[in-house]
C-alpha cells in the first residue's frame, strides 16, 4: 500500500472511529478472495469510504464511475489498481471486458447494480451485474448497508451513527439455457434485485418493496444454502431488532 493510501486509510479509521458505531462482524462471511461478485446497494457518500477501509484484507476490486477514476483526487485516496471505470448511461463493452478480466485473475469484482445512490430506496437495478455473473459464473454475496443516511444530521449534534452492514447469503444465476433477450437479462437483473432487498428493513426496499412478487427463475443456490428471500430479516423480526440492540462496534 503506498504511503498515500496507507495515511488515508488510518485517517479514516480515526475519524469514523470517532462518529460511528459500525457493526462490521458479518463480514467475516465473505471470502477473502474469488473469483466472486459482490453487490451492494448505495444510500450515500459513506458505504465507499467505509468499506474501503473495512475490506483491506480482501482481495477486491470495484466498477466504479469513470468520473471518480479520472479524478486526481480520488485516484490519490483510493488505489486504483482496485477500480473498474465505467462509462454510465451506455453499454460500456471494455468495462465489460476488464470486469470479467478481474474476476479471471481471482478477485472479488464489487457491484452497486443501481449505478447511483438511492437515498435509501432502491432503485431499479442495472443489467451489467446480470450480463457479467451469466458469462462468469460465479457467486453472488449480497451486501447491504444502511443508517449511514443520518450522519450529516448527526454529526453537528455530536452523535455516532450506527452503521449496518449485513451479508446475506450466495447465489448464481443461470439463463437455463435460454438466450440473453432483453426481458430474461431484465427478469435476471430484478431477481438479483430482491435478494438484495430482503437484507433490508422494509422502508429501505423502494422499488423492491413487494417481495412477494419476486421470482427465482434465473437463480441457483448451492445445496443447503437457503435464498435470501426466506431469512427472517425483516424489520419487524426478532432477528432483526436483536441486530440492533446488539451492535458490535469494531473500530
Amino acid at each position: 500500500m503506498k504511503i498515500n493510501h496507507w495515511f488515508f486509510n488510518n485517517l479514516m479509521k480515526a475519524v469514523f472511529g470517532l462518529t460511528c458505531r459500525i457493526d462490521n462482524t458479518q463480514l467475516s462471511r465473505l471470502p477473502k478472495k474469488g473469483p466472486a461478485i459482490l453487490i451492494i446497494n448505495h444510500v450515500n457518500f459513506l458505504e465507499v469510504p467505509v468499506m474501503y477501509m473495512l475490506l483491506q484484507d480482501w482481495q477486491v476490486v470495484a466498477l466504479v464511475k469513470k468520473e471518480t477514476w479520472q479524478s486526481f483526487t480520488l485516484r490519490t485516496l483510493f488505489d486504483p489498481s482496485k477500480m473498474v471505470p465505467v462509462q454510465r448511461g451506455e453499454a460500456d463493452r471494455t468495462a465489460l471486458r476488464l470486469a470479467q478480466q478481474s474476476l479471471e485473475a481471482g478477485n472479488i469484482l464489487v457491484i452497486s447494480p443501481e449505478g447511483t445512490r438511492d437515498n435509501g430506496h432502491l432503485k431499479r437495478g442495472h443489467s451489467g451485474v446480470s450480463l457479467i455473473a451469466q458469462r462468469a459464473k460465479v457467486p453472488i454475496w449480497p451486501l447491504v448497508f444502511y443508517g449511514g443516511e443520518h450522519y450529516w444530521r448527526n454529526l453537528p449534534r455530536f452523535k455516532r451513527t450506527d452503521f449496518h452492514i449485513v451479508v446475506g447469503h450466495p447465489f448464481y444465476v443461470d439463463s437455463q439455457g435460454q438466450a440473453l433477450s432483453r426481458d430474461v437479462v431484465r427478469e435476471m437483473t430484478d431477481e438479483i434485485m430482491y435478494q438484495l432487498a430482503a437484507l433490508l428493513p422494509g422502508s429501505y426496499r423502494g422499488l423492491y418493496s413487494e417481495l412477494e412478487k419476486a421470482r427465482q427463475t434465473y437463480l441457483r443456490f448451492d445445496p443447503g444454502v437457503t435464498s435470501n428471500l426466506e431469512l427472517p430479516l425483516g424489520p419487524s423480526s426478532k432477528i432483526e431488532r436483536g441486530f440492533h440492540r446488539n451492535l458490535s462496534p469494531q473500530l
